[in-house]
Order: structure tokens, then sequence, then C-alpha cells
């Protein structure tokens, strides 16, 4: 019989549809998991409400469980608490940037109400000296910024909480 931190490794191998370098793990959409007898129960938590990546994000984890020798599995997805970028482990932010990808920071961005973009530092160079060319990225969960210094566009990861 499969063991809960098994069905946590083979987790480790489901990518997110958007963010490939990311596992779902990483992400910290996986709630929980359950196992009663030979029933595979897991709780995920979309990043936002309307995220239309979670259908495929479901369809994957069922994949890789069976793949794996795991039959009876249900997904479940669950709002409540709502997804933080909090729930993004250091090791998702390490490769995030590697990624070219500006991880979150630790203050939910206010700038809108005063004017002043959040200053986030270039994945590639780290200098602070960046701007925000676009509130909207790749996808919603993500504002575009270019570097000033070493002038290369890059990905920011909104911080939500």
């Amino acid at each position: 019989m499969v063991t809960e931190k098994e069905i946590w490794n083979y987790l480790e191998e489901v990518f997110d549809p958007e963010i490939p370098v990311l596992t779902v793990v990483d992400l910290g959409v996986i709630r929980s998991v359950e196992m009663e007898n030979e029933n595979c129960k897991i709780i995920i938590t979309p990043t936002y409400s309307g995220c239309p990546a979670m259908k495929m994000i479901e369809e994957e984890i069922i994949a890789k469980l069976k793949e794996k020798g795991v039959n009876n599995i249900s997904v479940d997805l669950t709002l409540s608490p709502a997804w933080s970028t909090d729930w993004i482990s250091e090791n998702g932010r390490n490769k995030l940037r590697e990624y070219g990808i500006a991880p979150p920071e630790d203050e939910v961005d206010k700038s809108v109400l005063f004017a002043e973009p959040t200053k986030v530092p270039c994945p590639q160079c780290k200098s602070m000296n960046s701007r925000m060319i676009s509130l909207f990225g790749s996808t919603a969960c993500k504002a575009q910024y270019q570097c000033k210094d070493c002038l290369e566009p890059f990905d920011y990861f909104k911080c939500l909480k």
C-alpha cells in the first residue's frame, strides 16, 4: 500500500502548466493528502479563483498517481483558505529566480494606491533599478518589469496574501 509520504514525493513530479519549472508542491497549491485504505484524496487550492490551469493540474495529478500505481484517486478543489504567495516554497522561489521570474516580495503590492510600483530586483543582474512595464504579464498572476541596468525584461510574480 502506498503511503502519504510517497504520494507527496510523486506530486513533486507534477509541474505547473504555466510555470513549468515549478512543481505543484513548490507552488503550494497542494493543501493536503489523505490516505484511507486504498483511497487517495488530494485537496488543491487555485492561485486565484479563476485560474485556468487548475483543471489541467487536476488531470496531471491523477495521471501521475496512476502512472505510479495509485488507482483510487480523488482531487478536490477548495477556495478557503485562499492561496497566498507565502505558500510558495523557498525552493520554488529559487527556481523562479533561476528561470528569470522575480519571486513575490514579502509585502502586498499597494503601489496602485500610491502611484509608485513595487521595486523588484532583476532576476538576471540583481539590480533594484527596475520599472514596471505592465501590471499584467504573461499570466494574470504576474506583472511585466524591465531592468534599467541590464535592460532585460522579466516577469514578477505578484504578492498575494
